[in-house]
């Protein structure tokens, strides 16, 4: 069904990525860090249909014939979303098969890490730990009671501000209207559910209630969709997490998810947080993005899910490493496509990605700054990852993605304002300036000159990036107080990611910073290793 409602990539976005590419390579010196150039070539997670899974026991059918009520309600109120609701109900059905064969099954696959093809190679060590060590991962704690959207005091978070923070960028090029908030409101109060004392969830429920009988919009359709799967995916994870915690079954630390279906539910579970226009809602790049932030998101909680035993981005685990360093090439390449300016304008949802990986510097909730934070710094010549040329990955779910590797452009002389950041960080951390710099000076070849608020981005990039830089410098010392400050600046600053004219400008460098530049703390949280399934059953 879905490969049926995809629509190919137009001719259009493909020669934006190619104009944007040539510039950056002509227009700037070749800093070549490794010898040749190599490709890699990347599946389409389409290609292959996910094989047949078990049938939902009979307390998962009871679920799906609550789950048919509910959207037979929407399904008449809104004739146009039939299509969501088949995806829902068809996503619900093979979580429900997944969980149970999951359960019932007595093999434990081995983790696959035999590769050795040069993004592999790359990969960082797993360094021990325990469950003490994610005790920032429970829902329960910060930065959730953290509150920064500076004008309503109830779910104020991080999470809902990112949604509102990408639309806001996206109208300003295609000016299509924001979402209304109660809408918002309806996916946060299940991500909220487990601390319903920081918020009034009865009040909430009454405004959505009143504001959706109000304003009755295809959008309000989607929200309810996604809310009703939210609600239908946590139920099903508690249900088996229940089950194993009582001992009336045993999870095993591996899972029966292939890669299609892995994608299959990954797409559902964010195709209608993030609204885009009709026409646009099954393009492959629009589809595409949406698929590599999640994996973005799996990628650096895979670990915490791996002690913690969270499912919801545990399925990761059951790729190889090489499919997962392939798709963390994937999220690093189009990162950098995203700081392009070719890359904004066609597409609504162009500033996906970027808001994504900035979001997720800026909440202290991810492993971003804690199991990115490598025990030295890694050389920079012989990097693959510095060379990854920007791509679109347009043809992730279907025709596949070739992923070019060579030299890293960058300027000779930096812009005026970047100019000033790098100046600040040879006067204040003078060990990890040339590093820095040199950064710098690969983004303006990706975005051209840098023209944004000097003194935002050094406050932020002072207590993440280079923050991380120093703590790989002192031998990894320091990494939790990186993670929990990133928290701690991300709630005071946030809002100001959204002030233009310099917003832009600021998110395309915080994204480089936090998903491209050398040692890549993005990458480095990809680290993976096993252990036995455990924690509160609440988080997984």
């Amino acid at each position: 069904m879905v490969r049926e409602s995809v629509i190919s990539c137009t001719e259009d976005y493909k020669r934006r990525e190619e104009a944007g590419v040539a510039r950056r390579n002509s227009a700037a010196r070749q800093e070549v860090r490794r010898g040749g150039n190599a490709i890699f070539p990347v599946e389409g997670a389409l290609v292959r249909a996910p094989r047949e899974f078990s049938a939902p026991d009979e307390h998962g059918m009871e679920r799906l014939r609550r789950l048919d009520e509910c959207l037979a309600v929407i399904n008449n109120a809104f004739p146009g979303v039939e299509t969501g609701i088949s995806l829902c109900r068809l996503t619900c059905a093979l979580l429900e098969g997944v969980w149970r064969e999951r359960a019932e099954s007595n093999e434990i696959a081995p983790y696959d890490d035999s590769c050795t093809c040069t993004l592999c190679a790359h990969l960082p060590k797993p360094l021990t730990r325990a469950l003490d060590d994610y005790d920032w991962r429970r829902s329960d704690g910060r930065p959730l009671r953290i509150k920064t959207w500076p004008y309503r005091k109830e779910l104020d978070s991080v999470l809902t501000g990112g949604w509102v923070w990408t639309r806001k960028m996206n109208d300003s090029d295609r000016d299509l209207g924001l979402r209304f908030r109660h809408e918002d409101d309806i996916l946060v109060l299940h991500e909220y559910k487990r601390v319903q004392s920081a918020i009034d969830v009865a009040d909430t429920a009454r405004a959505v209630e009143q504001r959706l009988a109000e304003d009755c919009t295809t959008n309000g359709a989607r929200a309810l969709i996604s809310g009703l799967y939210a609600a239908y995916k946590r139920s099903v994870d508690e249900y088996w997490l229940k089950r194993h915690v009582s001992g009336t079954a045993t999870l095993p630390q591996s899972t029966p998810l292939d890669k299609s279906a892995y994608t299959l539910l990954q797409l559902m579970d964010c195709l209608f947080w993030h609204v885009s226009p009709d026409s646009e809602l099954w393009q492959e790049e629009h589809l595409a993005s949406l698929v590599l932030c999640r994996v973005l998101n799996d990628m650096t909680d895979a670990r915490a899910d791996a002690v913690t035993g969270e499912a919801s981005n545990f399925w990761l685990s059951a790729m190889s490493t090489h499919d997962k360093a392939l798709y963390g090439a994937c999220v690093v390449a189009l990162i950098k496509y995203g700081c392009m300016p070719e890359a904004h304008g066609l597409l609504w949802n162009t500033w996906l990605m970027g808001t994504t990986i900035v979001w997720e510097g800026l909440t202290g909730r991810h492993a971003l700054w804690f199991d990115g934070i490598t025990n030295g710094l890694p050389p920079v010549d012989g990097c693959p990852l510095c060379g990854i040329e920007p791509n679109a990955c347009t043809g992730l779910l279907t025709d596949g993605v070739a992923l070019r590797v060579g030299g890293t452009p960058a300027v000779d002389v930096l812009g005026e304002r970047a100019a000033l950041l790098s100046a600040r960080c040879r006067a204040e951390h003078p060990q990890a300036w040339r590093l820095f710099a040199s950064e710098l000076a690969a983004f303006e070849a990706l975005h051209g000159e840098w023209r944004g608020d000097v003194d935002t981005a050094w406050e932020i990039l002072r207590r993440t990036y280079i923050a991380a830089v120093l703590a790989s410098l002192a031998g990894g010392e320091g990494a939790r107080e990186v993670q929990t400050d990133s928290g701690n600046v991300g709630a005071a600053l946030f809002h100001a990611l959204h002030r233009p004219p310099t917003w832009k400008e600021d998110t395309a460098l915080l994204a480089y910073m936090f998903g491209c530049a050398h040692p890549h703390f993005l990458w480095n949280a990809q680290g993976f290793a096993p252990t036995a399934v455990g924690g509160d059953w609440l988080d997984g």
